[in-house]
């Protein structure tokens, strides 16, 4: 995917703490079946590594430019 711009950044950090919040929320919730609720937070983490991901290789490129 890539983000072309910096209001595309922003977006995506929003996004970020949305996903980080959830996930927080998650860890904390309790869950009539454990297994699906692991697999949420493990979808949840990828998520929010892939967003981290994006954030660093647009500001990677931003620097060098």
């Amino acid at each position: 995917m890539g983000l072309k711009n910096k209001r595309e950044l922003q977006t995506t950090k929003q996004k970020l703490r949305i996903l980080e919040a959830r996930l927080e929320a998650a860890r904390r919730e309790p869950s009539d079946n454990p297994r699906a609720h692991e697999l949420s937070q493990q979808s949840l983490r990828r998520m929010c590594n892939q967003l981290k991901e994006e954030i660093a290789r647009f500001e990677t490129q931003t620097v060098l430019k």
